[in-house]
């Protein structure tokens, strides 16, 4: 078993975790921070849009089972890459859709998944691919947050299920639960 890591931003990380940690091939997803100035940013001031950083994820996971450009194309499916600096409600750059990617090969990936991901699409993809950054894990609390209280909240209530259904009906094969759910 080989394992490799992506680092992607779509909006806000509850959503985007809840994502990934629904695919066969998946290992980890950690929330966090990366792409800003200030070391060791809270939530609090990444939330305040003057840090830099995107709330992003970190995703490890088993090339045997799934490839790197899968994971781009489920992470083009399953957010909105033409809104800039934000997705849905969520407004600022730390909401923006950005690749951040962890090698030259990962960069043409990323680029390719881009163009293929731009015919489903009606209007421009916004995605930037940016350098790979230091990376901040968000605070615990964040981690693991639709399993534990996104349940209960409404925002991920609202945001979340829709995510997964577009994954699992669009990628069945590759969701642990598939159609299921």
């Amino acid at each position: 078993m080989a394992s490799d890591v992506a680092t992607l931003a779509g909006g806000c990380f509850w959503c985007t975790e809840a994502v990934f940690k629904d695919v066969i091939g998946v290992e980890t997803v950690e929330s966090g921070y990366i792409g800003g100035a200030l070391p060791n940013p809270t939530y609090k001031q990444v939330c305040g849009g003057d840090t830099g950083h995107a709330e992003a994820i970190r995703i490890t996971f088993d090339t045997d089972q799934v490839r790197y450009g899968d994971i781009l194309d489920m992470f083009f499916a399953t957010h909105d890459p033409t809104q800039l600096n934000r997705q849905g409600n969520d407004v600022g750059t730390q909401y923006r859709s950005a690749i951040f990617p962890h090698s030259a090969d990962q960069r043409e990936e990323a680029q390719a998944a881009i163009a293929r991901a731009s015919a489903g699409w009606p209007a421009p993809i916004v995605t930037s691919i940016e350098p790979l950054s230091e990376w901040y894990p968000a605070e615990d609390y964040h981690q693991q947050y639709w399993e534990g209280e996104g349940q209960s909240n409404p925002y991920c209530l609202a945001v979340i299920p829709p995510k997964l259904k577009k994954l699992r009906k669009s990628f069945a094969d590759r969701s642990k639960t598939g159609m299921a759910a």
